[in-house]
């Protein structure tokens, strides 16, 4: 089973660089999509309906902003959207596809980056969320919850970890919330890491002067699993040959069928 993350910064716009005819090429089991910035009746073009593929959204009340979708190649027993408090659900946070005992989601945690309210609001957004993942991690259910976090981990996630310790995504408690995350205390599983060590892997580049090009990113985004899944883990890879929008696509290879 292949999975996709990708936040898209935008779906139209990602799908005029050549998104979809890369996800075909890849033709991955389920594609999480975050930051679809469209509603629905704004994506008619056959584009985003490739053959093959069922497609949910869940889109923010507000045009032009936040949303998250997922295709899958097999229908899904039942899809949820939503968390149940405004935020996630006015903006079209989170999304979930059902399949069998597994269920595979998109998440899009806010940013906190632009005003204070915003980061007391993200944090908010954390401890409501902590007893859901807990539940999560115990369940005889599996998940796979893949998404923009908007949170390095540690300091290998980040590369320039002294000069943004200070900022929103690398706060240290932002950084100590995911600790509990992938600790004793949720319990969940970061499934990248499982299988590559390696420092300056990235998912996200500022637009801002030459971040791109020296690779001085930030890995903010995620397949968060059940500790139980760890062992089906096969291969990852974050693809950026082609440049879909200002994060890079995370594939996880699983040895599990939906």
């Amino acid at each position: 089973m292949k999975i996709i993350s990708a936040n898209l910064n935008g779906i139209r716009a990602a799908a005029k660089k050549g998104f979809f005819d890369w996800m075909q090429k890849e033709s991955p089991d389920v594609v999480c999509i975050q930051e679809t910035k469209a509603q629905i009746d704004q994506l008619s073009d056959p584009v985003f309906a490739p053959e093959g593929y069922y497609r949910y959204f869940f889109d923010a009340q507000k045009k032009g902003y936040s949303g998250t979708a997922i295709y899958s190649k097999k229908e899904p027993d039942n899809i949820r959207t939503g968390l149940g408090w405004d935020v996630a659900d006015t903006e079209g946070r989170y999304i979930q596809a059902d399949f069998g005992h597994l269920s595979v989601a998109s998440l899009y945690l806010p940013s906190g980056s632009s005003k204070d309210e915003r980061q007391q609001l993200k944090m908010e957004f954390l401890d409501k969320l902590e007893p859901m993942l807990k539940e999560m991690a115990r369940s005889d259910r599996e998940y796979i919850i893949c998404g923009d976090w908007n949170i390095v981990h540690k300091k290998i996630d980040i590369k320039n970890f002294n000069g943004n310790k200070k900022r929103s995504g690398c706060l240290p408690e932002e950084r100590a919330w995911m600790d509990r995350l992938f600790g004793d205390d949720i319990g969940m599983t970061d499934a990248f890491r499982v299988l590559n060590q390696e420092a300056e892997q990235y998912t996200w580049w500022s637009n801002r002067g030459q971040a791109w090009a020296n690779n001085t990113g930030w890995r903010i985004d995620y397949q968060v699993i059940s500790p139980k899944l760890a062992d089906k883990l096969e291969s990852t890879s974050i693809y950026k040959d082609e440049r879909f929008s200002d994060h890079a696509p995370l594939i996880m290879n699983y040895n599990y069928d939906i």
